[in-house]
């Protein structure tokens, strides 16, 4: 049910007239600066799955939750609980490694009485103190990952005020969730997806936010997966209207919480403003978070939304990750961020992590892979097919585009 508090209901055919005007006045940058204060500051310790930093962050997200009235959606109030095992070597296959970690989402239901409920997400954890296997740096420092992902978080506390406050009678219901454990391998969005606290065949799309917090404003590029996984999304971003350079990806396949859903054969949307040199380390703190930007992005999610809302139950198309092998066992790393936002023919390296394959073979940062043993690498996930075939020790032959040179380098795993 709508928040007491809400303005005069405004009926659906005036929505499209009345959108931009609500959504200016509703979204705050105070807000979101002081969710990210809180959530990327030393208190919560880098918000590790199962530590006292992860349960201030729970803490605080419910009780936001509990201030819009949403109805409580986990197991346990707003929380909902799981046990896990990450194992610290990924490459282990004998489990001898593996540790046992808990975990809880935080859910909070919007009841506008509809058939079918809009999922609105980010995840909130991040790396703890840095002995996470996925951090980029060395040390004992906090990573209180600002970007990532303090600021998907932030706008899924901020989008859940605003569907709550906005005076529109909107057609669906939503559930918002903030998951956990998304960096041992987006288990709490799994553990949702397969034990969900809602009818899952009631779910007619989901919106992820995953580092929205950096918008270069320069370039102010802005990456959207998932537009291949409904018909209804074909033609949705009109990506001449001059807001964003818009970076388009049809696959419901991506290294984030939507992929949880989509496997789920549900319409997926996910928001990114793309890799950063401060990606899992220290350094990605609040004075790097571009505010304005993530304004910016609110709006245009929240204006999304409102456009997919009178559609009706959206069908589900299958992309082409799909029809393939979704997740492949890597048994190597070549130690690459790949930079997901470049519009480039092949694969952007953004950063090379030192001591690792890539490395040792001299290349950088700016390097775009463009073949891999005559492999052609059009995209991330040719990169990844490709790299799905190596075990440890082999030598693979890369052809890479520097500059205006092309040059060939042997890359020993």
């Amino acid at each position: 049910m709508k928040n007491l508090l809400s303005n005069i209901i405004v009926p659906l055919c005036l929505i499209l007239g009345l959108s931009g005007n609500v959504i200016a006045q509703n979204i705050s940058k105070s807000n979101i600066r002081k969710h990210i204060e809180y959530l990327a500051s030393d208190e919560l310790e880098g918000r590790a799955p199962g530590t006292k930093g992860e349960q201030l962050a729970i803490d605080y997200i419910a009780s936001y939750f509990s201030k819009l009235a949403l109805k409580p959606a986990g197991t346990d109030g707003y929380r909902q609980q799981f046990d896990y095992k990450y194992h610290t070597n990924p490459h282990d296959t004998t489990g001898t490694n593996a540790v046992q970690k808990k975990g809880s989402n935080v859910l909070g239901f919007l009841d506008n009485g509809a058939p079918y409920t809009i999922v609105v997400g980010g995840h909130f954890d991040h790396l703890g103190k840095g002995h996470h296997g996925s951090a980029l740096d060395k040390g004992d420092e906090i990573h209180n990952g600002a970007d990532d992902n303090a600021s998907g978080t932030a706008g899924v506390i901020e989008l859940a005020k605003f569907f709550t406050e906005n005076g529109i009678q909107e057609q669906n219901n939503f559930l918002f969730i903030c998951f956990s454990a998304e960096e041992d391998g987006l288990v709490g969005s799994k553990h949702f997806t397969n034990t969900p606290t809602v009818d899952i065949g009631k779910i007619n799309f989901m919106v992820n936010m995953d580092m929205i917090g950096r918008l270069n404003p320069d370039t102010r590029k802005l990456l959207v997966y998932g537009i291949g996984t409904s018909p209804h999304f074909t033609g949705l971003i009109d990506t001449t209207d001059g807001r964003f350079k818009y970076v388009i990806d049809s696959s419901g396949v991506g290294p984030t919480d939507h992929t949880s859903f989509y496997l789920k054969d549900i319409p997926v949307l996910s928001f990114f403003t793309g890799q950063h040199s401060d990606y899992h380390k220290a350094s990605d703190d609040i004075e790097k978070i571009n505010f304005d930007g993530e304004v910016d992005i609110l709006k245009f999610i929240a204006s999304t939304i409102l456009k997919l809302d009178g559609k009706g139950k959206l069908p589900f198309t299958p992309t082409k990750q799909k029809q393939q092998e979704t997740r492949s066992k890597y048994k190597v790393s070549l130690g690459i961020m790949p930079d997901y936002t470049a519009d480039v023919a092949g694969l952007r390296i953004d950063a090379v992590v030192d001591g690792k394959p890539a490395q040792k073979a001299g290349m950088a940062a700016g390097d775009i892979i463009e073949a891999m043993d005559g492999k052609q690498i059009k995209d991330v996930y040719d990169y990844m097919n490709q790299l799905a075939s190596y075990k440890a020790g082999d030598t693979a032959k890369v052809r890479i585009k520097r500059g205006k040179e092309s040059l060939e380098i042997n890359v020993t795993f």
